[in-house]
Protein backbone atom coordinates (compact mmCIF):
# COMPACT_ATOMS: atom_id res chain seq x y z
CA UNK A 1 0.00 0.00 0.00
CA UNK A 2 1.54 3.62 -0.54
CA UNK A 3 1.77 6.47 1.45
CA UNK A 4 -1.41 8.60 0.39
CA UNK A 5 -3.52 4.78 0.36
CA UNK A 6 -2.26 4.42 4.33
CA UNK A 7 -3.20 8.12 5.04
CA UNK A 8 -6.62 7.57 3.29
CA UNK A 9 -7.39 4.41 5.60
CA UNK A 10 -6.04 6.34 9.03
CA UNK A 11 -8.82 9.60 7.87
CA UNK A 12 -11.41 7.49 7.02
CA UNK A 13 -11.34 5.58 10.69
CA UNK A 14 -10.71 8.66 12.39
CA UNK A 15 -13.82 10.06 10.95
CA UNK A 16 -15.92 6.74 11.27
CA UNK A 17 -14.86 7.17 14.86
CA UNK A 18 -15.83 10.26 15.43
CA UNK A 19 -19.41 9.67 13.78
CA UNK A 20 -19.70 6.59 16.02
CA UNK A 21 -18.23 8.86 18.95
CA UNK A 22 -21.14 11.36 18.60
CA UNK A 23 -23.89 8.72 17.91
CA UNK A 24 -23.17 6.74 21.16
CA UNK A 25 -23.29 10.14 22.77
CA UNK A 26 -26.78 11.09 21.29
CA UNK A 27 -27.64 7.79 22.58
CA UNK A 28 -26.37 7.61 25.78
CA UNK A 29 -27.50 11.29 26.63
CA UNK A 30 -29.15 10.88 29.81
CA UNK A 31 -29.94 14.44 30.69
CA UNK A 32 -33.28 15.17 31.06
CA UNK A 33 -35.36 17.50 28.55
CA UNK A 34 -35.32 21.28 29.59
CA UNK A 35 -37.44 21.95 32.06
CA UNK A 36 -40.03 24.50 31.09
CA UNK A 37 -39.93 27.84 33.05
CA UNK A 38 -41.37 28.20 36.32
CA UNK A 39 -45.01 29.37 35.77
CA UNK A 40 -45.49 33.38 37.69
CA UNK A 41 -47.96 32.85 40.67
CA UNK A 42 -49.22 35.33 42.82
CA UNK A 43 -49.55 35.35 47.12
CA UNK A 44 -52.70 34.58 47.68
CA UNK A 45 -53.89 34.97 51.30
CA UNK A 46 -57.00 32.84 52.71
CA UNK A 47 -58.48 33.33 56.27
CA UNK A 48 -61.60 31.75 58.19
CA UNK A 49 -62.49 33.61 61.10
CA UNK A 50 -65.36 32.25 63.35
CA UNK A 51 -66.45 29.51 65.75
CA UNK A 52 -66.54 25.66 66.01
CA UNK A 53 -64.57 23.77 63.39
CA UNK A 54 -65.52 23.68 59.69
CA UNK A 55 -64.38 22.15 57.02
CA UNK A 56 -62.55 24.56 54.66
CA UNK A 57 -61.49 23.96 50.98
CA UNK A 58 -58.95 25.69 49.01
CA UNK A 59 -56.97 26.25 46.05
CA UNK A 60 -53.51 25.61 46.47
CA UNK A 61 -50.40 26.05 44.75
CA UNK A 62 -50.35 23.07 42.69
CA UNK A 63 -51.67 23.15 38.45
CA UNK A 64 -53.66 21.04 38.13
CA UNK A 65 -57.19 23.12 39.83
CA UNK A 66 -57.77 20.52 42.61
CA UNK A 67 -58.97 21.97 46.06
CA UNK A 68 -57.06 21.31 49.45
CA UNK A 69 -59.65 20.25 51.69
CA UNK A 70 -59.07 20.86 55.45
CA UNK A 71 -61.49 19.00 57.51
CA UNK A 72 -62.17 20.06 61.22
CA UNK A 73 -60.15 23.03 60.65
CA UNK A 74 -59.85 25.27 64.27
CA UNK A 75 -60.76 28.57 63.30
CA UNK A 76 -59.27 31.30 63.32
CA UNK A 77 -57.61 30.03 60.20
CA UNK A 78 -55.28 31.70 57.59
CA UNK A 79 -52.97 29.89 55.15
CA UNK A 80 -50.96 32.04 52.10
CA UNK A 81 -49.93 30.25 49.38
CA UNK A 82 -48.62 30.91 45.43
CA UNK A 83 -51.40 30.38 43.02
CA UNK A 84 -50.92 30.00 39.35
CA UNK A 85 -51.73 33.13 37.12
CA UNK A 86 -54.83 32.66 35.38
CA UNK A 87 -56.15 30.46 38.58
CA UNK A 88 -59.49 31.26 40.29
CA UNK A 89 -58.10 31.11 43.84
CA UNK A 90 -61.13 30.42 45.99
CA UNK A 91 -61.57 29.45 49.19
CA UNK A 92 -65.07 27.97 50.91
CA UNK A 93 -66.15 27.19 54.44
CA UNK A 94 -68.96 24.76 55.25
CA UNK A 95 -69.87 25.02 59.13
CA UNK A 96 -70.79 21.67 61.10
CA UNK A 97 -73.72 20.19 62.63
CA UNK A 98 -74.15 22.18 65.19
CA UNK A 99 -73.79 25.42 62.97
CA UNK A 100 -72.33 28.89 64.01
CA UNK A 101 -70.95 31.33 62.36
CA UNK A 102 -68.17 31.41 60.22
CA UNK A 103 -66.55 34.41 57.79
CA UNK A 104 -64.28 33.50 54.70
CA UNK A 105 -61.82 36.23 53.53
CA UNK A 106 -59.71 36.49 50.33
CA UNK A 107 -56.45 38.99 49.44
CA UNK A 108 -54.70 38.80 46.55
CA UNK A 109 -50.67 39.75 46.77
CA UNK A 110 -52.06 41.78 50.42
CA UNK A 111 -55.08 43.26 48.54
CA UNK A 112 -58.80 42.44 50.07
CA UNK A 113 -60.80 40.82 47.68
CA UNK A 114 -63.82 39.16 48.70
CA UNK A 115 -65.52 38.51 52.49
CA UNK A 116 -68.31 36.34 52.72
CA UNK A 117 -70.14 34.72 56.22
CA UNK A 118 -71.18 31.22 56.77
CA UNK A 119 -74.49 30.91 59.68
CA UNK A 120 -75.99 28.15 61.16
CA UNK A 121 -76.32 24.32 60.71
CA UNK A 122 -74.23 23.36 57.58
CA UNK A 123 -73.91 27.05 56.54
CA UNK A 124 -71.59 27.62 54.00
CA UNK A 125 -69.81 30.50 52.36
CA UNK A 126 -67.16 31.26 49.61
CA UNK A 127 -64.68 33.51 48.52
CA UNK A 128 -63.31 34.09 44.87
CA UNK A 129 -60.73 36.21 43.26
CA UNK A 130 -59.16 36.60 39.51
CA UNK A 131 -55.95 35.97 38.75
CA UNK A 132 -55.25 36.93 35.40
CA UNK A 133 -53.24 34.99 32.89
CA UNK A 134 -51.02 38.22 32.34
CA UNK A 135 -50.21 39.01 36.11
CA UNK A 136 -51.55 42.51 35.95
Amino acid sequence: MSGGGRAGVLIAAVLLLACAGLVGYGLLDTEDEPKPSAIPTAAVTYEVTGDGPAEISYLGPDQDGKATVVRDAKLPWKHTVQVPLGETPTVAVVLGEDGGQAACTLAIRGKHMQRATAMGEFGRATCTGSLPADGN
